[in-house]
């Protein structure tokens, strides 16, 4: 009888964690300041005005939380100025080093100015805070679908399913949000009925977007549904995740669809917000991390164990910590503005 061993190498993942962290908050960024947007333009006292406050909370946390992120992720954080010494245009990433700050720096200076009640000077930074806004999703999802070594990567659905799930966390992080701040300040149940809304019309956008993901690869047009359905009859992780997102999604839906009189129950909004954010983490968890341990070449799947340290599951926490104490340090600062909650 002869016995032959077969040898897999070990491969740390290029993508660390830390990635997956950064394009869930970014995600999130780009979500709250269009919302933010949106809601500086809505008449006084109306539903807009009243998710105002919310929006520039959830705001606050994301746009400060992502690019710390992103700093972890480059391994060696002083590479950073590596991008601006050796600028090169045709590389998404070097874009990005310039887009990143200049998106950051415009929401903070958006929440700055609510905070301080210069809505005429929100409203003329609008146009800006949009733009550039839209250089981010732009960015953030090219420079993971030029990737041409990834079929699952290298396909126009990702930057559009990031969008989409990305604003469908940003509405799930106001459902969770809004409780911190002052009560005169929190959104009625009017205002928090239009946030759902708005979560339907996202999370139907996302079933549109994977409905036509698939009917485009059953056509034979897309080799990253090929390689899905090849994931889902090879390996049983993979089968086991995507049934898994596929149920967890489906109770989503259901949950925003059958939580039109249960949103004034603070445990549901609680509830349906953590599983909002939730999904568009764990969709970005089985792009990034998921996708490493499929081989680029060959057969196999290699198995990735998550480090407990700063690289992995203590980053995680670290990050976690730093929104929580950004919610806490922005509540707090209304404190030092009372005519913010008596104008607002």
């Amino acid at each position: 009888m002869q016995i032959i061993e077969l040898l897999t190498p070990a491969y740390e993942a290029a993508w660390l964690p830390w990635a997956v962290q950064y394009f869930f908050l970014v995600g999130i960024a780009t979500g709250a300041a269009l919302l933010t947007s949106v809601c500086v333009f809505g008449p006084a006292n109306g539903l807009r005005q009243r998710l105002l406050p919310t929006a520039v909370l959830v705001l606050t946390m994301s746009a400060i939380a992502a690019p710390v992120a992103l700093l972890a992720d480059l391994h060696q954080p002083a590479r950073f100025w590596h991008f601006y010494a050796h600028l090169t245009p045709w590389s998404w990433m070097s874009l990005g080093a310039i887009l990143m700050p200049t998106f950051v720096g415009l929401c903070v200076l958006m929440c700055a100015l609510w905070w301080l009640g210069k809505h005429k000077l929100m409203r003329a930074l609008v146009p800006l805070l949009v733009l550039s806004t839209l250089s981010i999703v732009l960015y953030s999802g090219a420079e993971v679908m030029v990737v041409r070594s990834r079929p699952l990567w290298s396909t126009l659905w990702v930057p559009i399913n990031l969008a989409l799930s990305g604003w469908l966390a940003t509405v799930g992080m106001a459902f969770v949000l809004y409780r911190f701040l002052p009560i005169k300040l929190q959104p009625d149940f009017a205002a928090l009925h239009g946030l759902r809304n708005l979560g339907l019309v996202l999370a139907t956008a996302l079933v549109v977007s994977a409905l036509t993901w698939a009917i485009y690869g059953m056509a034979g047009h897309s080799p990253s549904f090929d390689l899905a359905v090849r994931l889902f009859q090879e390996f049983p992780v993979w089968r086991i995740s995507m049934l898994g997102s596929a149920v967890f999604g489906a109770a989503v839906l259901v949950a925003l669809l059958r939580g039109q009189r249960r949103l004034s129950a603070k445990g549901y909004t609680l509830v349906l917000g953590t599983g909002l954010a939730a999904s568009a983490w764990a969709f970005r968890w089985a792009l990034f991390m998921g996708v490493q341990g499929v081989p680029k070449f060959g057969a196999g799947l290699y198995l990735y164990s998550m480090p407990l340290g700063g690289d992995g599951l203590l980053g995680m926490v670290g990050v976690a910590g730093l929104c929580v104490a950004l919610v806490a340090i922005a509540t707090w600062a209304l404190e030092l503005f009372p005519q913010r909650q008596a104008t607002a």
